[in-house]
């Protein structure tokens, strides 16, 4: 074929070469040339240059400026420069300096028509006439056979990105029909037919496309360390309080989603109390998850303080402000006590706890919440909801029912729905709910979820809880009174003798301290669960007792160290209508403490 005289006729370049020919003879006729003038030149018709030739091409005498002068010489004379026509450049001189690739095919079956010399080098000379499909395995290996057939069909042009081939270099290809196969003065064929043809142009993107694989890798190894730092902080081994069933789960972001700050936990109080946390730093990244992992050693802190759960969240405004003041983060933390058969909770903006009675309806924490944790100046306060046996609380992180376009209201009551039906264990559950609300692994968001249940308990299973109470009224009869009931309840629970007797002396010391320390009224609480007795005295003073040393001649002062040494664990903390609770426990025989 030859490119000296065949020009590769793209859509539209037909009816730009038959305007710039009657352009031509129109200038002929009025003896102008047909070279624009020279950029420095004025392009004012109706101005004069400085040699006072006449606007339109006449020189001094009236005579025609030759087309090709382009300018003045130093001397005053004029400078020839030719400036050639598009359609006197070679066609092939031009893309066989292409520093891209681009093969020339012909015909349905895209026979070889000519490959530039960069095309050679990379994939070798091919042999002018073979089909693509025998002659250009690198095109099939680049899967563009199909587009081939695409763009001689339709006319059009078509563009594929970042394709790689065996050898690991990686292309970008542009397709464009092509037309005339004759010559200049051949017919214009159809691209559809025989003589229609695809030019295709190779650009070699392999660099960019490494440092594009390159910043994905880093990318992934950053969400590695977030993921792997976000998992060793949360709980490896949720606590099983006595009188609770819990699970938890924690899902990641999918794989194009920065890791969050979502955590949870639980904490054994002590007395069969328990204080669930869940909450959720605003941000992403390896930043959020240390945040997060500060936040949760801190209420794990402020929980063996043993205080209210508005006073928590109270400490940890003020430290989440000190971590970082420009991520702020949600949090409920709640509290369960099984003898008063409810969840008493703070929320610092953060979502609604929901419980599940055992009849299947649903009910939403609604009391006041604070705003999130950093903010500052706010004052939390503690809100109630009932647990009832057989009841099932969920609390949960905005992941679990925030979606793109929709109100989170429409989350919550959706998973409200997903509650109502769902039932068997709390792990169970979990995984339904993560289901239900269309948790997969191409969710953009983290979630965490945590469910509790309060079992309702019968038959053998039932026997070993118990619960008994006396109420003290003070004086000297107090003391023996507390004794004798410990002691029968106590026996008709069938502790061992060695563990009565212990108990017996805890309640006699608690009741003492609280004779001498407190004020009326008074209570002693015995309570047995499968794992441990429990004993508690309160009392309407709100000092809380301290172990100290007592000097050999101290007459008093023994009675904390006393109970702290017989039992496995002891604690105090103030009551929330006023006073105090002072408590002890012993692990059962045959069970841990």
């Amino acid at each position: 074929m030859n490119f000296t005289r065949w020009s590769a006729r793209f859509p539209g370049t037909q009816r730009r070469a038959a305007a710039r020919t009657e352009h031509a003879a129109a200038q002929a006729k009025r003896g102008e040339g047909s070279v624009p003038a020279a950029r420095g030149r004025s392009q004012d018709p109706s101005a004069t240059d400085p040699a006072g030739r006449e606007p339109g091409g006449a020189g001094p005498a009236g005579r025609p400026v030759d087309p090709t002068v382009s300018g003045v010489g130093s001397g005053g004379g004029t400078a020839v420069l030719a400036v050639p026509s598009l359609d006197e450049l070679s066609v092939r001189e031009v893309l066989g300096r292409l520093p891209s690739l681009v093969v020339l095919v012909h015909g349905p079956d895209h026979r070889v028509a000519y490959v530039n010399d960069a095309y050679a080098e990379g994939f070798g000379p091919r042999p002018a006439g073979a089909p693509a499909a025998e002659a250009l395995p690198e095109l099939a290996e680049l899967g563009l056979l199909p587009l081939l057939d695409q763009v001689l069909r339709s006319g059009k042009s078509r563009t594929v990105k970042n394709r790689k081939a065996p050898g690991g270099s990686s292309y970008t290809v542009t397709c464009t029909p092509v037309t005339g196969f004759g010559g200049p003065d051949g017919p214009e064929e159809d691209p559809r037919g025989a003589g229609g043809g695809v030019l295709v142009h190779l650009a070699d993107v392999t660099e960019h496309a490494e440092a594009v694989e390159r910043l994905r890798a880093s990318e992934r190894r950053q969400r590695e360390a977030a993921v792997t730092l976000q998992r060793s902080l949360l709980p490896q081994e949720l606590e099983q309080p006595d009188d609770l069933r819990i699970a938890a789960t924690y899902h990641p972001g999918g794989t194009e989603a920065a890791v969050g700050g979502d955590w949870y936990d639980v904490i054994t109080l002590g007395a069969g109390r328990t204080a669930l946390v869940i909450g959720d730093v605003m941000g992403r990244g390896v930043r959020a998850a240390a945040v997060m992992g500060q936040l949760r050693t801190a209420v794990r802190a402020y929980a063996r303080l043993d205080l209210p759960p508005h006073e928590v969240l109270q400490l940890l405004d003020g430290l989440a402000a000190e971590i970082d003041a420009s991520q702020i983060a949600t949090c409920v933390y709640a509290v369960h006590d099984p003898n008063e058969g409810r969840l008493v909770y703070a929320s610092a903006g953060h979502l609604p706890i929901l419980v599940r009675d055992e009849d299947g309806t649903v009910h939403r924490a609604e009391d006041p919440t604070g705003p999130p944790l950093g903010t500052g100046g706010w004052l939390h306060t503690s809100g109630t909801i009932a647990l009832a046996p057989g009841s099932t609380a969920v609390l949960y992180t905005d992941g679990l029912v925030e979606r793109r376009g929709e109100d989170i209201d429409e989350g919550v009551a959706a998973l409200e729905r997903a509650l109502s039906g769902a039932k068997g264990t709390p792990q169970v559950i979990c995984d339904r709910l993560m289901r239900a609300l269309g948790v997969g692994a191409d969710h953009d968001d983290d979630v965490a979820v945590l469910v509790l249940q309060h079992p309702t308990r019968t038959g053998s299973d039932a026997e070993l809880f118990h619960n008994a109470a006396l109420e003290l009224l003070g004086g000297i009869e107090a003391a023996p009174r507390a004794r004798a009931f410990a002691q029968g309840v106590l026996t008709s629970w069938r502790f061992p003798l060695e563990l009565c007797d212990l108990g017996v002396l805890a309640a006699s010391e608690l009741v003492a301290n609280s004779l001498q320390h407190g004020t009326p009224p008074m209570r002693l609480r015995l309570r047995r669960t499968d794992r441990r007795l429990i004993v508690e005295v309160t009392d309407g003073d709100d000092h809380l007792p301290r172990r100290r040393r007592a000097e050999p001649a101290d007459e008093a002062g023994r009675g904390i160290s006393i109970v702290a040494t017989i039992a496995s664990s002891w604690g105090s903390r103030r009551t929330p209508g006023g006073g105090k609770a002072v408590w002890c426990e012993f692990a059962l025989p045959g069970t841990e403490a």
